[in-house]
């Protein structure tokens, strides 16, 4: 989950490094650090503990001004966050390394390379790749031949950025399970975790593959790939704007994500309607022939992603009549999932590159799932190369490290998948043409839910000493009410649980007192009756009660009952729209708190670990 960006070019590199580091902190920011290579053929290195402003700190007491350089933003797996743990890691004056992912062997590398006489700094498992790298170089090798060589002795993923003083004018970059994008200039070339740490500066890009090992200098790029044969690998030019990154006034990256989802669920919508129906070519060019295979489905995912599966559950087997599981992508490899003939295989992930969710796509071609389908939001990323069908969310970047516009677009997305399978199972015409106004309606409806913010605004004071909360749903809001207990978790530090409404009587509600309020969520469905009979549990045992609830609904505000009325909305849309206030009460409750809202502790966004 690190972020790690490298600059080679004929002007000082520093503030591009910098200024990719401050792009990419969103994967990571427990430490930062910055290696150049001086014109006097030397590497200087400066390292920071915590954010990278206080590595801009440092670079302002002390420039470093060259042509060649990598940084890195971490977040801590092996090591606790520390200078001596920070990026990048330098082998004898000779070798400097920045590191994204896991080395599985470190405990074995290091064992033997300390009895080669090698001392160790820190307590990473990267050290060991840069000690690799210098006994290669110390071989007689070159620069990229020593990469090559010493990849072949790590188990794990990684993506790798290496300089050395013998060979001062390139990078080599190696990925493995980890993504890395080469960024080409004119006369300068650039390589980084992702394509928003180099939008300033290019909008040229490269996707490595997995086994990739690339030689990059100023003037040129060679690419090999894990046979060792020179490859092309195809250019690709984002759409995105430098300043798609940027707060763009609003206070802080999720509060803008929050906002922006009008806008990104209608593009995600962009296209995806014709003549009152969603045609198959969506998913891709073989779209009509896999669907027409398909018979259930496997929905596997993490975190965020995988409440949007939650939600997909309910609308493909309540509205599509198509039998549907939904795994955690981090257990799922672990078992050994009964594979029923004509499954379709569904990821969901915002970056397509969450290592477990890729695992898990790989360990369902080897157990025999008929087909894939990524639910994505990054072109180019490892998932949408790996899978048959593609669904793009195309909810723009999304910065802040707590979901929002990558869950709401998701859930589009799976309704779209819904609808086109609903046509093959049953699904009337007037079915279909129902669920497709209402996705047209939906951003509209969103703007409805936004108007909500200052009244939940208030409404947040009230939490601000809390400790703990309880979120109650059902049906498809049970999903809804875990990803709001997610959100108010991430973002504020207050432990949130998520629970059916009707299994509050068989565990939860001994937790229920003054100490505990429990906020449900109340849209005016079938299931309203019974969720009423579950509040009246809760304020019979001396509970404080919060319901965000259809403003239809007949649920009566008293001093025990806090009511915050939601605009009327359809049921299978009501998911989505639920969600948006949920968003902006974790958001408010954080901000009082004094939380680092888009930088919560201890996580970071793209999770590409295991």
């Amino acid at each position: 989950m690190c972020g790690i960006v490298g600059a080679v070019a004929q002007r000082y590199v520093a503030p591009i490094l910098l200024e990719g580091l401050k792009r990419l902190e969103y994967r990571g920011y427990d430490s930062a650090g910055m290696a150049t290579i001086n014109p006097g053929g030397a590497i200087e290195r400066i390292r920071a503990l915590g954010k990278v402003k206080f590595l801009e700190e440092e670079l302002d007491k002390d420039p470093l001004n060259a042509g060649l350089g990598i940084a890195h933003t971490r977040w801590a797996t092996h090591g606790e966050p520390s200078t001596r743990n920070a990026h990048p890691h330098v082998c004898r004056d000779t070798v400097a390394l920045v590191h994204n992912g896991i080395i599985e062997n470190h405990t074995q590398l290091r064992e033997q390379q300390l009895a080669d006489g090698h001392e160790f700094t820190s307590e990473t498992d990267t050290e060991v790749v840069v000690n690799l790298v210098y006994d290669k170089l110390a071989a007689g090798l070159s620069l990229v031949d020593a990469v090559t060589a010493a990849t072949k002795e790590l188990d794990g993923a990684y993506a790798l950025g290496v300089v050395t003083i013998s060979e001062p004018d390139r990078i080599v970059a190696a990925r493995r399970g980890s993504p890395l994008v080469i960024g080409l200039g004119i006369g300068e070339n650039f390589i980084a975790s992702d394509v928003f740490a180099l939008l300033p500066v290019t909008q040229r890009f490269i996707f490595l593959e997995d086994g990739d090992i690339a030689d990059i200098t100023r003037e040129s790029i060679t690419i090999y790939d894990e046979h060792g044969r020179i490859v092309e690998r195809p250019e690709s030019v984002s759409e995105l704007s430098p300043d798609a990154a940027e707060k763009s006034g609003y206070r802080h990256f999720m509060l803008k994500e929050i906002f922006d989802q009008p806008r990104a669920i209608a593009e995600t919508l962009e296209g995806r309607i014709q003549g009152g129906e969603v045609p198959d070519s969506i998913f891709g060019p073989n779209g009509t022939e896999i669907l027409d295979s398909v018979e259930a489905v496997t929905i596997v995912a993490c975190g965020t992603s995988y409440h949007a599966g939650m939600v997909a559950r309910y609308w493909l087997e309540g509205l599509a009549g198509v039998p549907c599981t939904v795994e955690v992508a981090s257990e799922f490899r672990y078992r050994k999932p009964v594979v029923r003939r004509g499954t379709l295989f569904v990821t969901i992930s915002q970056s397509g590159e969450t290592a477990d969710t890729l695992a898990a796509l790989r360990e369902a071609k080897r157990s025999g799932f008929a087909h894939s389908l990524a639910v994505c939001n990054v072109p180019e990323s490892s998932l949408t190369r790996e899978s048959e069908l593609v669904l793009m969310t195309r909810a723009g970047p999304e910065i802040g490290v707590a979901s929002t516009k990558a869950f709401t677009t998701q859930l589009v997305a799976l309704m779209l998948l819904t609808v086109a399978l609903g046509r093959r199972h049953g699904m009337t015409p007037d079915t279909v043409s129902t669920l497709v106004a209402q996705l047209e309606s939906l951003p509209g409806k969103v703007n409805t839910a936004l108007d909500l913010n200052d009244a939940i605004a208030k409404l947040a004071e009230r939490f601000v000493n809390k400790h703990h909360m309880l979120y109650l749903g059902r049906g498809s809001m049970y999903p809804v009410a875990m990803e709001g207990a997610l959100k108010l978790k991430e973002i504020s530090y207050i432990h949130a649980e998520a629970y059916p409404a009707g299994e509050l009587k068989h565990g939860p509600l001994a937790l229920v007192d003054e100490d505990m309020p429990v906020l449900s969520v109340a849209p005016n469905n079938e299931l309203l009756e019974k969720l009423k009979s579950n509040l009246e549990e809760v304020r019979a045992r001396g509970g404080e009660l919060y319901v965000f609830a259809d403003s239809a609904v007949d649920v009566a505000a008293n001093p025990d009952i806090h009511v915050l009325d939601v605009a009327p909305v359809e049921d299978p849309i009501a998911p989505i729209i639920y969600t948006v206030p949920l968003q902006l009460f974790a958001y408010h409750v954080a901000v009082l708190k004094g939380a680092d809202v888009d930088q919560p502790r201890n996580l970071a966004k793209s999770v590409t670990v295991e």
